[in-house]
């Protein structure tokens, strides 16, 4: 009988060789399936089928460990098995129902034909819920670390719980300035020491996991994974982004991005940080200029990173000097100290700003300073926030084009068909309720009539806010986490000159007359006042529409 057993594998403990160990020196019949009841199979186990889910994520919460690394430490976990054993990778799917059908599947193509696995010769060992979709195919399952039975009981916790501990009790130990070893030590576990010099004992962890995880520095790599709040547990900025519109998006302004930068962009070493599908390095790499020059792709959405992998073996690249690095350029640098002529970044820093923060904000300023050459340059293109962003504007709104009358979000099929039927004023007060709502931000606004039309009086920042993202309806879940307008361009300015950056005169901020034109115009009107409460239409100044981005040429 064949052994298979499914899971991500980042972890392997002392339960499970002890447990692997005991099928193969006792046999199947005398062990308890998932119910409590002997297996009866007489025939032994002849191999153990390692099957890798998601074996294409890496560098995540859920999927620290890549495939070859938890390759290795499973073919050296498996020497003491007195089995054959096989590590089979499985591609993550999602959630589907048919995911067991699609790994035995995966199972008999990787093999090419050799493993076709069935009830009739395989059991699978499986203490998840995963577990029913192998029961609904006929397999007779072992439970592992789950105590046989209906009730939700484990001899052993199971390796992802093992792997939380792990980084708390690391957590623990840094915050209090003491050894790993100091607070969790018994006289079956032996110190070791990882890395940071701390004395650290993990005692449920099978030998080959502790020395794959030692040797390849996971240890501290998790404890960044697990400490950073920029990303979600599957290493992306945002879980509610539409990545089919947003590589669309991406790809269309790819000629504006080059065109606006290229004259700033010097030869060398060349890094795109968000470089989303590798786009910009395709045409700047392109340039009889830079195809001497080494250009590095960091990309931390997993999502747009396997696109640039998958660009660069198709042969998209003239340059063939083209990397891409699945990195977060937040928490720590991503190219080593000064070893970058320039460093490019689009649409990025609003972001950092949004989902992290300004402290990462912060951090992320300093990590590109320290990995410029001296005379490198950062080119920042950004959205920024106006001048002045404090004072108070009226704004009128059209409210005419709406065809909603009053219906409610939930009769419309989905909630970018409700924000479509709104006029621009009734979509206003659907962002107001929903403007960072989350991070607790409060957008007022008040009601003004002046000569019988009616006026919302707010900060100028907060009516940007709302046109620069009023039209974003299909991606307005993402968008309403998003602020364009944190800092202006002076603030920027400062910013960047306080951490040693030399702002070149060549940089600017600039409006983009596409939006006014086509989507602010006839929209929205802004105007200012002497009055504190005008009520004639003569005592409003009309106020143009501020500047939208800045290109940020910021050299060291």
């Amino acid at each position: 009988m064949y052994l298979l057993f499914p899971g991500r594998h980042h972890l392997l403990t002392k339960y499970q060789k002890e447990y692997l160990l005991k099928l193969v020196r006792h046999g199947l019949s005398e062990t308890l399936d998932l119910f409590g009841n002997p297996l009866g199979i007489s025939n032994p186990p002849i191999a153990i089928i390692f099957a890798i889910t998601s074996a294409n994520h890496n560098n995540t919460r859920r999927n620290p460990l890549s495939l070859y690394q938890r390759a290795m430490m499973i073919q050296d976990f498996s020497k003491e098995l007195e089995l054959p054993s096989y590590v089979i990778p499985i591609d993550d799917i999602g959630q589907s129902p048919n995911f067991a059908s699609y790994t035995l599947k995966k199972i008999e193509v990787e093999t090419e034909l050799k493993l076709s696995l069935s009830p009739e010769n395989t059991v699978v060992l499986c203490s998840t819920p995963v577990a029913n979709l192998y029961l609904k195919l006929g397999f007779k399952i072992l439970p592992v670390e789950k105590v046989p039975g209906p009730k939700l009981e484990f001899f052993a916790k199971l390796p992802w719980e093992e792997l939380e501990d792990i980084v708390l009790k690391r957590k623990q130990s840094n915050r209090n300035g003491v050894g790993f070893g100091e607070i969790h030590n018994s006289e079956n576990t032996k110190p070791s020491s990882f890395g940071s010099g701390q004395s650290e004992t993990y005692d449920q962890l099978d030998p080959a996991s502790i020395r794959l995880w030692k040797d390849y520095g996971l240890f501290e790599k998790v404890d960044m994974l697990f400490s950073d709040t920029l990303i979600g547990d599957d290493g992306d900025l945002t879980e509610s982004r539409d990545y089919n519109t947003y590589v669309r998006e991406m790809d269309e302004i790819a000629e504006l991005k080059y065109h606006e930068t290229k004259p700033f962009v010097k030869p060398g070493r060349i890094g795109d940080i968000g470089c989303a599908v590798g786009s910009w390095i395709k045409l700047i790499g392109s340039e009889p200029n830079f195809l001497e020059s080494d250009f590095y792709g960091v990309e931390i959405a997993r999502h747009l990173y396997q696109i640039c992998e998958q660009r660069k073996e198709n042969g998209e690249f003239i340059n063939p000097n083209v990397f891409f690095l699945r990195k977060n350029a937040v928490s720590g640098l991503v190219f080593p100290p000064l070893s970058m002529n320039t460093i490019h970044t689009s649409s990025l820093t609003h972001e950092i700003e949004s989902y992290g923060g300004r402290d990462q904000l912060l951090s992320f300023l300093k990590n590109r300073y320290e990995e410029l050459v001296l005379g490198g340059v950062w080119i920042n293109r950004d959205v920024v926030g106006p001048e002045g962003k404090e004072k108070e504007v009226f704004v009128w709104m059209e409210e005419d084009s709406g065809t909603n009358h009053g219906r409610r979000p939930e009769e419309f099929p989905n909630f970018k068909e409700f924000l479509d039927s709104l006029s621009t004023k009734e979509r206003f007060f659907q962002f107001q309720r929903d403007f960072r709502k989350e991070e607790g931000y409060v957008l007022r606004a008040s009601r003004v009539f002046v000569d019988g039309i009616e006026y919302q009086r707010m900060k100028l920042g907060d009516i940007c806010e709302y046109i620069s993202k009023k039209d974003y309806t299909d991606n307005w879940e993402s968008e309403m986490h998003e602020s364009f307008c944190f800092w202006s361009f002076s603030e920027w300015k400062k910013n960047l000159e306080s951490i040693g950056f030399r702002i070149s005169p060549k940089s600017c901020e600039y409006r983009n007359e596409w939006l006014v034109q086509n989507r602010y115009e006839g929209k929205v009107k802004l105007f200012t006042s002497n009055k504190d409460n005008p009520v004639k239409a003569e005592e409003l100044m009309p106020f143009d529409f501020p500047v939208t981005h800045m290109l940020m040429l910021a050299e060291k």
